[in-house]
């Protein structure tokens, strides 16, 4: 379980498919950790409701990575434990401290805001971009990701070279995942497809299932 704003994560509305768990667990995760990125390509442009309009629109001015809050030391605590052990995975992808930091904060901080899985974020990020901030597919899908610029025309702001900030990339592609899950009745295999373009096929959701093993975190607990 990864932490949130009490020590856990808002839970995972909607669960992989039994065909597409089996199909990530023959992959491996492995297998996934040098793949090329994958192309967000295939997204439809679409109208919006207005809270996800908004939810976009706010993360284009925020310049800084956001700030967590707790509710308790304990909450603060357990995701500080998530940040170390998370850092210590990522290091070889970035060497940089402060950029890990950054990095993870805010992915974490979108996934809770979005009401998704960290693991899961940072499992969809490693297939589509190799966390690579600059990323951009043959069809324009730009940073970790690979958010198509029509999302920033939605918007009304029109600009694709702020899908490289780091909030706003993060923010866009959560927003982005949740409402096509909320579109697809809580059912994430379709809702990852979805998002790749290949809604039905098992071949990018499960290879996001099976890089999301590389990203679960487990809070050690002491013996009675």
């Amino acid at each position: 379980m990864s932490p949130g704003a009490s020590g856990a994560l808002h839970p995972q509305r909607g669960a992989p498919s039994r065909r597409s768990c089996l199909a990530a667990l023959a992959l491996g995760p492995s297998a996934w950790l040098a793949a090329p990125a994958a192309h967000a390509g295939g997204q439809l442009e679409e109208p919006l409701i207005d809270s996800v309009r908004t939810a976009l629109a706010s993360a284009v001015g925020d310049l800084a990575p956001p700030e967590p809050v707790f509710a308790s030391t304990e909450a603060r605590l357990s995701y500080l434990r998530w940040l170390t052990a998370m850092s210590e995975r990522l290091r070889s992808r970035k060497p940089e401290w402060e950029a890990r930091r950054d990095f993870l904060q805010t992915a974490w901080y979108e996934s809770r805001r979005a009401g998704l899985d960290v693991s899961l974020v940072l499992g969809l990020i490693q297939v589509e971009s190799a966390f690579r901030k600059f990323a951009i597919s043959s069809v324009g899908a730009r940073g970790y990701m690979q958010v198509m610029p029509f999302w920033t025309r939605a918007i009304g702001d029109g600009d694709p070279g702020k899908l490289f900030h780091l909030q706003t990339n993060l923010r866009f592609g959560c927003v982005i995942l949740r409402h096509y899950l909320d579109r697809e009745q809580g059912d994430l295999f379709l809702a990852l497809g979805r998002y790749n373009g290949s809604r039905g096929r098992a071949p990018y959701p499960s290879a996001v299932f099976a890089a999301q093993r590389n990203w679960f975190f487990q809070e050690r607990t002491s013996a009675a």
